[in-house]
């Protein structure tokens, strides 16, 4: 069945859990270095490899980063809470039970407002973010796609076990209607840019700092019981949700069109045909036999303490993009530009180091934006705020025109050094100089003496005419409005 029809047939509803990694030095149970990367098993110890009589202690920075997450989302924060096991048998996890928070986790009971593109609004409301720890990572070898199925072997890395981890969790998000897929990308698009404010994960989705399992759900109508959910694993890309959830509503209105059930089920997203499959029945919470960490004592953090964290959060994100768009002078449409670009803080640093707001705009939404798109790499890694921000004020001094500018960009691309350099070694300045200018007008209008009659017959749209063997002589070195200033006083 197609989207559509399925969004007309059944209400669709989320449920959305975001694990974000904690940007900690150190594992959140024990003192293995925090870090991405290195060679396989390399960042562990007895404890994150779950050696016998090896005891957990936990991480003081790991407990202060959650507070900080929950009470940016809005949450209570627990006077008292405590670990518990959760127990299950994988290779990735060599302790057969994940240190995780059950019953007490650390916040509860909060929500933030995501604004989708057109700038409408939506409520998720946020039943808990408790902590706990990431596993290790399974590599299958032989099998196609990297999957279990057709490998030969697998092989285990245990660097990511026992990485902090805060895992938020919603309420079921309903309303969302034909916008589920939006509001899901959303979501999650909002999450990261807290974190990454926050300063409490680097947030590179690519490299798994943040994932989001997505579950799903249709009834028949918003009055109906809740349907029977499926839970998408581990969709890593703000693309990839939105076409995870169209597809899983399409998938499950075809089946409850046609009488079937809908089994409960994890399932696994694949990037290159937009589809999902079956992974294994969904484990409800009594499959996994929590029970309290013995290890552990409860960890209550002093109110002064989550006082201290409240006061020293930064400005959030939304509250910063109305800051700014009202400091620039913008539109929302503007601004949201900007912001799906992923170019917000280096627009800001730019206008901080002088650039005007339209400037900066418009250097990193557009050749900035095409040249990194074009080589495959991140905007940031091509050229700096202080890069850009000179490049505008030689543009506003009358020292560059755009045509130039962007020459002088792609030499600092290069590495050929600052705009001031680039501009001064390259010969690329704007031509000060009238006498010389006055040569090419000169030369120009003795080369064209049919535009120069059109012009003198009330025509300045002719002018243009002239312009281009000015340019050209003077290898796109002119001042096109003190040349076209020069060529009416030369024709009265």
């Amino acid at each position: 069945m197609k989207y559509e029809e399925a969004i007309e047939r059944y209400d669709p509803v989320l449920g959305i859990e975001v694990h974000v990694e904690l940007g900690t030095a150190t594992k959140m149970f024990d003192a293995a270095p925090n870090s991405f990367g290195g060679g396989a098993n390399e960042n562990t110890t007895p404890v994150s490899l779950g050696l016998p009589g090896a005891l957990p202690v936990v991480n003081e920075k790991g407990v202060e980063y959650a507070i900080r997450i929950g009470l940016a989302l809005g949450c209570e924060i627990a006077q008292s809470c405590r670990f518990a096991r959760k127990n299950y048998f994988y290779p990735d996890n060599p302790k057969n039970f994940q240190t995780s928070q059950f019953d007490e986790p650390i916040a509860a009971n909060g929500g933030i407002d995501v604004e989708l593109e057109d700038g409408q609004l939506v409520h998720v409301p946020i039943e808990r973010a408790h902590m706990e720890e990431d596993a290790g990572k399974n590599t299958h070898v032989g099998g196609a796609g990297g999957r279990i199925h057709g490998a030969d072997h697998s092989l285990v890395d245990y660097n990511r076990a026992g990485v902090p981890l805060v895992e938020i969790v919603t309420h079921p998000i309903e309303g969302t209607g034909r916008r589920a897929p939006e509001v899901a990308a959303a979501y999650v698009r909002t999450l990261r840019d807290i974190f990454k404010a926050l300063g409490v994960s680097e947030a590179k989705m690519e490299q798994g700092n943040v994932r989001a399992d997505i579950n799903v759900s249709l009834r028949d109508s918003p009055d109906a019981p809740l349907g029977t959910r499926t839970e998408t694993k581990n969709v890593n890309s703000f693309r990839s949700i939105e076409r995870a959830v169209r597809f899983e509503i399409a998938r499950q209105a075809t089946l409850l069109a046609a009488g079937e059930s809908i089994l409960q089920e994890t399932r696994h997203f694949h990037e290159d045909t937009g589809e999902t499959s079956s992974g294994r029945v969904k484990s409800d919470a009594d499959d996994y036999r929590y029970f309290p960490e013995p290890d552990l004592v409860p960890v209550e953090p002093a109110r002064e303490w989550v006082e201290e964290i409240r006061a020293s959060l930064p400005e959030l994100p939304a509250a910063r993009r109305r800051r700014l768009i009202g400091e620039w002078g913008i539109t929302e449409l503007e601004m949201r530009d900007v912001i799906n670009a992923g170019l917000l803080d280096p627009v800001e640093e730019t206008v901080k180091l002088g650039a005007s707001p339209a400037a900066a705009r418009k250097w990193w939404t557009g050749e900035v934006a095409r040249r990194a798109k074009q080589d495959e790499r991140d905007p940031e890694d091509l050229v700096s705020p202080a890069q850009i921000a000179e490049l505008a004020g030689l543009v506003e001094a009358g020292r560059l025109n755009d045509k130039l500018a962007r020459q002088v960009l792609d030499g600092t691309i290069s590495g050929e050094g600052s705009p001031a350099e680039v501009m001064a070694a390259r010969g690329l300045e704007i031509v000060q100089d009238d006498g010389a200018l006055e040569a090419a007008v000169d030369q120009a209008i003795a080369d064209n003496p049919d535009v120069v009659e059109k012009i003198r017959g009330g025509k300045q749209q002719a002018i243009g005419a002239l312009i281009g063997p000015i340019m050209k002589a003077t290898r796109g070195q002119a001042d096109a409005g003190r040349a076209r200033e020069l060529i009416l006083a030369r024709l009265g």
